[in-house]
């Protein structure tokens, strides 16, 4: 068992200190905003970031707590009663800054027990974040006793896999992406964030006039991107195709264009750039009730898929669920009812989609179907109907019966169940980012993560 253990008085002596090291995370953020009832966007929403912050700055409060931390529990320790301090702030502190806390004592006063320390917090740079001093009221009997255990109060953070997936793809180097006709401010401000982020190197295609009228509108910065002029957005398109086929670009980025015109480029039959797997979409979702990453396929290509179009689909569900992370995960196949019945074809299919699994025609995942959706993501669901299953109530992916099931099961999720969405097609050379003309920018970055991911883990034919 650990234990802490203070400094008596006497066991002080000027020019003693004690350090800390410790990084600032996103569930450090929340929590103090929790504790303290600041919520400042700029601290807890990153909607609401200026242009001059790209990532979730932290209190300069937050410094000041690791002060506490030493002075409670290292030096002086347990028994310390704090008298007052004066603090200066002057520097920021962003999610992933590493800061190194120091108290050091000054001064000690005999009559009163009192000790003041000269403190600092220091920044992976050499910046100092915080700086001033701090007057205490040392112990004067020794304390040994064991390590409490902070019970930390949590809320789901509600993009915690999103940003997870952003973190690892910023691992990885930018990757060159065709944007394809980013004509209206959210999905050019996607792509330039996402390479302000280091995430990927923007090819913007489109009417040249139109592209750097929007960005001078909306005033964003697109110097030093590459901008492909091209007549219109179908032309556009295919300009798109024809780079990922010159090896010139690793993904493409639907941009403020209909769907069917870009892809309509990528499955042309001569100038595509299709592989043997039939092309499905799938929402990756982060729902702040559900404690993992949730795959949603297919919402927005595939209208009524037959059985060897949904083992397709399946399948790329499963390669993009290995590339972020999961390496066995758990294919729920969606009915209304759990039992098969010949007279819904959702069912039966579902059946069939297991037996191809049995026999290797599907790999990778776990399936299990028909279930209907409660029993899907609720264990408890699942156990009063008396369904023994490895999927029911621990799905990563859904499988649902067709286009119209899956797209109002994802808005549903969306709009309430405060759901963050990502987007991402798969079966075509690479990753194409489909998102909804009405998706945010920080929607489209966590698409344009999920497409390094998706690229570096490989593509299959």
């Amino acid at each position: 068992m650990d234990f802490i253990e203070n400094r008596t008085f006497d066991e002080i002596n000027v020019g003693d200190s004690a350090s800390l090291i410790k990084t600032l995370t996103y569930d450090e953020i929340r929590l103090f905003a929790v504790m303290s009832g600041d919520v400042n966007p700029a601290m807890v929403d990153e909607a609401a970031q200026s242009d001059d912050i790209h990532q979730l700055v932290g209190r300069a409060m937050w410094g000041g707590s690791l002060i506490s931390h030493i002075l409670g529990r290292q030096l002086p320790g347990p028994g310390t009663q704090f008298i007052g301090q004066t603090l200066q702030f002057k520097h920021g502190v962003s999610v992933g800054d590493t800061l190194t806390a120091t108290c050091t004592v000054t001064t000690k006063n005999e009559s009163n027990r009192h000790i003041a320390f000269d403190c600092a917090c220091i920044n992976q740079h050499g910046d100092v974040v915080v700086a001033g001093e701090v007057h205490v009221t040392a112990p004067d009997q020794k304390i040994r006793q064991a390590k409490p255990e902070a019970q930390m109060v949590r809320k789901k953070d509600p993009r915690g896999s999103h940003r997870g997936f952003i973190e690892r793809a910023l691992a990885l180097p930018p990757m060159p992406m065709a944007v394809v006709h980013p004509c209206d401010r959210e999905s050019l401000l996607g792509a330039v964030e996402a390479a302000r982020m280091g995430l990927i190197v923007p090819l913007l295609i489109g009417v040249e006039s139109r592209i750097r009228a929007v960005a001078e509108q909306h005033d964003i910065d697109i110097s030093g991107l590459q901008i492909y002029n091209a007549e219109h957005s179908h032309a556009a398109a295919e300009m798109a195709v024809d780079l990922v086929r010159a090896g010139k670009a690793s993904s493409i980025m639907k941009g403020s264009l209909h769907t069917d015109e870009l892809l309509g480029a990528v499955i042309h039959k001569d100038k595509g750039i299709r592989t043997d797997r039939r092309l499905s979409h799938v929402f990756v979702m982060d729902v702040p009730t559900y404690p993992r990453p949730l795959l949603i396929t297919d919402a927005a290509i595939n209208i009524e898929p037959s059985l060897d179009e949904k083992r397709y689909i399946i399948q790329n569900a499963i390669d993009l669920a290995h590339a972020l992370g999961t390496e066995m995960p758990k294919v729920a196949i969606l009915a209304a009812v759990e039992t098969v019945n010949t007279k819904m074809r959702a069912t039966l299919d579902a059946a069939a989609l297991c037996k191809m699994a049995d026999r290797k025609q599907i790999t990778g995942g776990i399936l299990d179907g028909p279930l209907a959706f409660d029993n899907a993501i609720s264990a408890e669901a699942a156990r009063t109907k008396g369904i023994i299953s490895p999927v029911a109530g621990q799905a990563d992916i859904l499988m649902v019966p067709d286009l119209e099931s899956g797209n109002m099961l994802a808005k549903q999720l969306e709009y309430l169940a405060d759901a963050h969405t990502a987007g991402i097609v798969l079966g075509a050379k690479v990753p194409i980012v489909l998102t909804s003309r009405a998706d945010s920018a920080p929607a489209r970055i966590t698409s344009c993560a999920i497409a390094v991911l998706m690229a570096n883990y490989g593509p299959k034919n």
